[in-house]
C-alpha cells in the first residue's frame, strides 16, 4: 500500500457539496486529512461532514463565494485559525453556461453567447481559481511548501462546442497552473491539474440519454468516468507518490479523441 503522507494535511476543495468535489473531500478524509469544504451552496453538507467524520478524517464546512475577494480571504484565515496552516489546495469549483458564440440562420443572428453567461463562467472558473490560489499561497510559503491542485478540462486541450466560455476558462487554469509551477517550485510548492474527460456527474446525468450514448462513444474505454476515479488522481497529486511532479496536466478521461 502506498504511503500518501496526507494524514493531518490540511486540505481545502473548492465546490465541495457535490460531484468531483464532494468525492474529492471523501477521499483526502480517507487519507486521515482534515478538510476544509467550501461551497457556495450548504445543501447537503451536513451529510458530507458526517461521512467524512465516519472515513477518520475532520471537515469543517464554510460557504464561500470564490468570486468574492472578501469572502476568500475570509475563509482562508478561518482555515489557518482552525487548524494552523493549510498544505494542499483543491481548485474544483466551476459552472458551465454553454451557448454557441452566434447561430446564424436566413442572414442573420438567431442567438449569441451572452456578456452575463460569459462573465459568470469567467469569473467562478478562472477569477475565483486565481482568488483561492492569490489568498492561500502566503500560507503555503510559510509552511515550508505545499500543493496546488486544479480542475481543468479536456475541452480546455481541445475546445468543445458551445463552450467558449468554458474552454476558455480551462484554457487559461492549465496555463495559470504551469505558471505557478515555474513561480512558486522554489517555495516547496507543485502546482497541478487535471483535465477530465466526460465524468457522471449530476449535470452530465441530466443529459438526455441519446447525448450521453453520443459521448461514450467518443471514449475509447467505453463509458464515462466517475468523480471518485478523478478524486484519486487528485489525492496521488497532492501524496508523497508524486513528490516531483510540478506543472503537469493529468488527463482523466478514457483515452477521448475529440472530433471522432
Amino acid at each position: 500500500m502506498i504511503e500518501t503522507g496526507l494524514a493531518d494535511k490540511v486540505v481545502i476543495v473548492t465546490g465541495a457539496s457535490a460531484g468531483i468535489g464532494r468525492a474529492t473531500a471523501l477521499r483526502f478524509a480517507e487519507e486521515g486529512a482534515r478538510v476544509a469544504l467550501w461551497d457556495i451552496r450548504a445543501e447537503g453538507t451536513e451529510a458530507l461532514l458526517a461521512e467524512v467524520e465516519a472515513t477518520g478524517g475532520e471537515g469543517a464546512f464554510q460557504a464561500v463565494d470564490v468570486t468574492d475577494k472578501v469572502a476568500v480571504e475570509a475563509a482562508v484565515e478561518a482555515v489557518v485559525e482552525r487548524w494552523g496552516g493549510i498544505d494542499v489546495l483543491v481548485n474544483n469549483a466551476g459552472i458551465v453556461r454553454d451557448a454557441q458564440l452566434i447561430k446564424w440562420r436566413n442572414d442573420q443572428a438567431t442567438g449569441m453567447m451572452t456578456d452575463e453567461a460569459f462573465d459568470a463562467v469567467v469569473g467562478v472558473n478562472l477569477r475565483g481559481v486565481f482568488l483561492c490560489t492569490r489568498a492561500v499561497v502566503p500560507h503555503l510559503i510559510r509552511g515550508g511548501g505545499g500543493v496546488l491542485l486544479q480542475a481543468s478540462s479536456v475541452v480546455g486541450l481541445y475546445g468543445n462546442f458551445g463552450q467558449t466560455n468554458y474552454a476558455a476558462t480551462k484554457a487559461g487554469v492549465i496555463s495559470m497552473t504551469k505558471t505557478w509551477a515555474r513561480e512558486l517550485g522554489r517555495y516547496g510548492i507543485r502546482s497541478n491539474a487535471v483535465a477530465p474527460g466526460f465524468i457522471g456527474t449530476e449535470i452530465l446525468q441530466s443529459m438526455p440519454e441519446r447525448l450521453l450514448a453520443e459521448l461514450v462513444r467518443h471514449t475509447p474505454l467505453g463509458r464515462m468516468g466517475t468523480p471518485e476515479e478523478v478524486a484519486q488522481a487528485y489525492v496521488w497529486l497532492a501524496s508523497d507518490a508524486a513528490t516531483y511532479i510540478s506543472g503537469a496536466v493529468l488527463s482523466i478521461d478514457g483515452g477521448l479523441v475529440p472530433g471522432t
